[in-house]
């Protein structure tokens, strides 16, 4: 029997040191990590990072922060403006990459000048506070280096949608990553989208339908080009906020294999279960619950595989409040 450590094995994730409960924040502090970080570092193997401490800023420090144009940000010394770390913390972006190939998303830091997702404050050359619209240098860097790279901060992980599509996308680059690593080929690229046709669908349905004729002719197609556009418009499909809509169909189609394996009251009841959660009655816990039992009663070799029924472990609880 497939154990949920073997269907899960633990993706690598970077992480803000200070979330890992180290003390390097400028202030010699680290943060308190929200349950939901602290859930994630339960089923990811997370590797603490902290780039300020790795451009030898030290602890504690005076403070950085982001400054200038949308178009020419800097990281400079709150205290004189004269100390440029920009380069520094860019550089150390590219490192983290390089000696980290296999890395799967990583967990940003709130608000840092270094770490943050998004909404950092940005100050221009006098110190004045300007506005919210930044990102920061390290995360920036990342995202540029490799676009597909799950990035989340752990303000925003408070969200259950961006949550959902945070672990999921974690979890699907991971083995898409493993995939990849064995040596890719059409075979190997169709099977991997056939697993995850119902997630991709409850993020995107455009999206499903593109891919499906992206691999119509897989065989004839250059592997490398066609697994970078496969995987980019994969991941970039499951960026979109699912929504009980969009669940709910997919939970219908799934059903639709058991029509002629269960009994009209259990096939009714199973709708009705499915329109529940629909209508916000139940969490999507329910009726995926339901369906597992009766898949478990009445196996379907590919309903079995698919990733849309156990995308990520049940510890995390995602599928609790969705």
């Amino acid at each position: 029997m497939t154990t949920a450590q073997d269907k899960h094995p633990q993706p690598l994730v970077g992480i803000g040191s200070c979330l890992a409960g180290n003390e390097v924040r400028y202030d010699g502090q680290s943060k308190a990590a929200n349950i939901h970080v602290q859930r994630m570092r339960e089923c990811f193997d997370t590797r603490p990072f902290c780039p300020e401490m790795a451009i030898g800023l030290g602890v504690p420090r005076p403070p950085i922060q982001v400054a200038g144009e949308p178009d020419d940000l800097r990281v400079v010394d709150v205290a004189t403006r004269q100390q440029d770390v920009t380069q520094p913390l860019k550089d150390f972006a590219q490192q983290v990459l390089n000696n980290n190939p296999t890395m799967a998303g990583y967990i940003l830091v709130k608000g840092s000048p270094s770490c943050g997702f998004d909404r950092v404050k940005r100050f221009n050359k006098e110190g004045r506070l300007v506005a919210r619209d930044s990102q920061g240098v390290f995360a920036a860097t990342l995202a540029t280096i490799d676009p597909l790279l799950p990035l989340e901060d752990d303000g925003r992980l408070n969200d259950p949608g961006l949550r959902e599509s945070f672990v999921t996308r974690v979890f699907t680059y991971h083995q898409w990553r493993e995939l990849c690593a064995e040596g890719l080929d059409a075979g190997k690229l169709v099977s991997f989208y056939s697993r995850h046709k119902y997630l991709v669908m409850a993020h995107d349905v455009p999206s499903y339908r593109k891919i499906g004729k992206m691999l119509a002719n897989a065989g004839k197609e250059d592997i490398e080009e066609l697994g970078q556009a496969f995987i980019t418009e994969l991941m970039t499909a499951l960026t979109k906020r699912t929504s009980r809509r969009s669940h709910a169909n997919v939970l219908f189609h799934i059903a639709g294999y058991l029509r002629k394996k269960i009994a009209p009251p259990e096939r009714q009841r199973l709708s009705d279960l499915i329109e529940q959660y629909r209508l916000s009655a139940v969490p999507l816990i329910v009726p995926i619950t339901l369906l597992k039992h009766h898949f478990a009663n009445h196996p379907n070799a590919y309903i079995d595989q698919q990733a849309f029924l156990s995308p990520f472990p049940d510890q995390l609880q995602i599928r609790n409040v969705t």
